[in-house]
This record gives structure tokens, C-alpha cells and sequence, in this order.
């Protein structure tokens, strides 16, 4: 390790659990504890607790903050409601995505911004940048925040009895609305009902100065329900599974929502509802109406070897065709999944298409995504 990586408040502990730390986005951070396959099994059946305190929290608040956030960002912030929250996005005017956020609004003037971790720095700059003349304030909340995740069918009852005295409230939470909670020893935390796993759970906003405490304190209330400490590496296999996108691989600048299949968040606007112009939206309107170049689509193997991000996608005389941005042996499904940009001609469920791995053409089928959904 170099001296260059951040440490996250949770580093002690970490090293205590015997993680195998790596460099990540800049950071320091656990890629496993107990071993993959049973830290992505527990938050499938039981609970996991990530460390997610490398991600970027940016405060903006201000008269103007919705109307900026609009201008910024490709979705109509001003309709979330208090106390709720938004995946969006940030894209270039040419409408290639920088990042893909979810947006906390605390107040009538004030949101929270979770960035990623490789994009914080960038996502900052270009908020001040995007500024203008609106009456708002940026500020970097990063370093003072610990952001700690408690994933699985067992969450919602382990932090319940993390709060102080039991909190009911948790269990009245809906999905993408958070609140403040206290936990035992009189921690103060926000609690929001998101997660990036495809299973129910919290994660929680702590001072940066609590995370151990907190850390603690769940694997104390979750010890009963299984719950263990996961890295980096379940994080990712969880999150192919549930189909969701990573940034850099199936998001990046020369790819818009529409090909990522995310273009449902775009709000344009119509005659009805209308809106006004905001960062990439000509260049959207353009990719709407012409339609995708490529298409993420999802990938199923039968065999037991692996696509991986960056194998080609083939066609019969071998010519490449698309790329895959994702993938691994399924845990919970038993066979090799991926994600992959594919010509629009290739993305019907059901097509067959080959994948080289390593100088060996592995048959594939195209399949919808997500390949997991967790049982209401």
C-alpha cells in the first residue's frame, strides 16, 4: 500500500476482522473477510455490513438548490418529496454519463449527494461549475461522514435493535426514504432505506467519529441473525446478480442513459409538464429520438467458465461485436452471468451470442435483467 491511499474511519477495524485490504478508487478498503462466496450467501440469506465510507456525501442547499439541481442533473429534483431520495445522474453536454448519484433532500432548500468514490473530486468541480447564478451552497461532506451499510433479509430487524430503546420507525421506512434515527449510546445517524446489493436493507450516515462504535454495535445486534462483515468483492458479485450498473464499466462518458437502459430516469419533459434546459439535454433528446448505437444487455452461461469485464463479444467469423462490462460465476444462480454492449440487432432475449474467453468462444444467451430478484 502506498502512503497516497485514504483510510476510511473504519481501518482498525477492518485490519481486526483480518480483512484483505486493497487499493480501491484511491482508498484503502476490504475486498473480503471470511472468503467471497460466504459473505455474498449471507447477505442473500441472512445480513452484511459494508463499509461504504469511500463514497463522496455533497451538501447543497440554498434557495435555488432544487432549480440548480435540475439544471445539473437529468432528473426533475424538485418533485422528490422531503425525506426522500433519487438515483439520477450527472451527464456531459454530449451526454455521455460523468457519474450516477442518489440524491437525499433533507429539507425544502437542502440536498444530499452520494457520489462515487473514483468521480467525487469530478462530480464537486462540476457542480461548481454548473453553478452559474443560482443561490446555492456546495459543500464536501465527505470527510466528516462514515456511511455504513447493513444489507439482507435480516437488516431492517438488526438495526431496529441498534436504535436507541427500538425504533419503530424503521420498519415503516419505504424504499428510497430515509430519516434520523438514534442508536444505542446515543448516536445520532441517518437512516436510508438504499442499497446496492438487490436485497432489502439501511445504510446508515454516521459522523466519521462514531464509525467504530456503530460497527460495533452491529455486528453485536446482528450476531444472532448471521450477519458478517463483507468486502468489496460480494459487494460486486450482489450487485451483477441484481443487474445494477457500475461506474466505468457499464456507465462511463461514452455512454448515455438510453444504452445503459436507464433512460427512464431522463426527465425531458413535455407539453404537459414542461422543463427547462439542463446539461446534456439537447444531446439526449438527439440519442432518444435516434435510439441507441448499443445496448447493455444481460448474458447467461451454461458452461463453468466466466465471462470477464473486457472479453469481446464475437460474431460467427469472429469479428468482435461488443464488449462485455461485467461478469462472474452467479453464487445464487449457479452459472456464469454477465452484462455486456451488444449491437441493437443482438439485444432480443433469447439470442445467442459468443463470448472469447481467452482464445475459446463460450456460447451465451441474452437474457433481461436483472438475473436476480429478491422475493417481495
Amino acid at each position: 500500500m502506498t502512503d497516497a491511499l485514504q483510510r476510511s474511519p473504519l481501518h482498525d477495524e477492518h485490519v481486526a476482522h483480518g480483512a484483505t485490504l486493497v487499493p480501491f478508487a484511491g482508498w484503502e478498503m476490504p475486498v473480503r473477510y471470511s472468503g467471497d462466496l460466504a459473505e455474498h450467501t449471507a447477505v442473500r440469506t441472512a445480513a452484511g455490513l459494508f463499509d461504504l465510507s469511500h463514497m463522496g456525501e455533497i451538501s447543497v442547499r440554498g434557495a435555488d438548490a432544487a432549480a440548480f439541481l435540475e439544471h445539473a442533473l437529468v432528473g426533475r429534483l424538485s418533485a422528490v418529496k422531503l425525506w426522500g431520495a433519487k438515483y439520477t445522474m450527472m451527464c456531459t453536454p454530449e451526454g455521455g454519463v460523468i457519474d450516477d448519484l442518489i440524491v437525499y433532500r433533507r429539507d425544502l432548500d437542502h440536498f444530499v449527494i452520494v457520489a462515487n468514490a473514483s468521480n467525487h473530486a469530478t462530480v464537486i468541480g462540476e457542480l461548481r461549475e454548473r453553478r452559474n447564478s443560482f443561490d446555492v451552497g456546495i459543500e464536501d461532506l465527505s470527510v466528516e461522514t462514515a456511511l455504513i451499510a447493513v444489507q439482507g433479509p435480516a437488516a431492517e430487524r438488526i438495526v431496529a435493535r441498534m436504535c436507541h430503546r427500538g425504533d419503530d420507525d424503521i420498519r415503516a421506512m419505504r424504499y428510497y426514504t430515509f430519516a434520523n434515527i438514534v442508536l444505542d449510546g446515543g448516536i445520532h445517524a441517518v437512516a436510508a432505506r438504499t442499497g446496492y446489493t438487490g436485497e432489502d436493507g439501511l445504510e446508515l450516515f454516521v459522523s466519521a467519529d462514531d464509525a467504530a462504535a456503530v460497527w460495533r454495535l452491529a455486528l453485536a445486534q446482528g450476531e444472532g441473525d448471521g450477519l458478517i462483515p463483507c468486502g468489496l468483492a460480494a459487494r460486486d458479485s450482489l450487485r451483477l446478480e441484481a443487474g445494477m450498473p457500475l461506474y466505468g464499466q457499464e456507465l462511463t462518458r461514452d455512454t448515455t442513459p438510453y444504452e445503459a437502459g436507464l433512460g427512464r430516469i431522463v426527465v425531458l419533459g413535455t407539453a404537459e409538464r414542461p422543463r427547462g434546459d439542463f446539461v446534456g439535454r439537447d444531446a439526449l433528446v438527439r440519442a432518444k429520438a435516434d435510439g441507441p448505437r448499443k445496448v447493455l444487455v444481460g448474458l447467461a452461461g451454461e458452461g463453468r467458465r466466466a465471462a470477464r469485464a473486457g472479453y469481446p463479444v464475437v460474431d460467427e467469423d469472429g469479428a468482435e461485436v461488443g464488449r462485455v462490462t461485467s461478469g462472474a460465476p452467479s453464487p445464487t444462480l449457479g452459472h456464469p452471468i454477465a452484462m455486456a454492449y451488444v449491437p441493437p440487432a443482438l439485444a432480443e432475449p433469447g439470442t445467442t451470442v459468443a463470448i472469447d474467453v481467452r482464445g475459446r468462444r463460450e456460447p451465451m444467451t441474452v437474457v433481461a435483467l436483472p438475473f436476480y430478484t429478491r422475493a417481495s
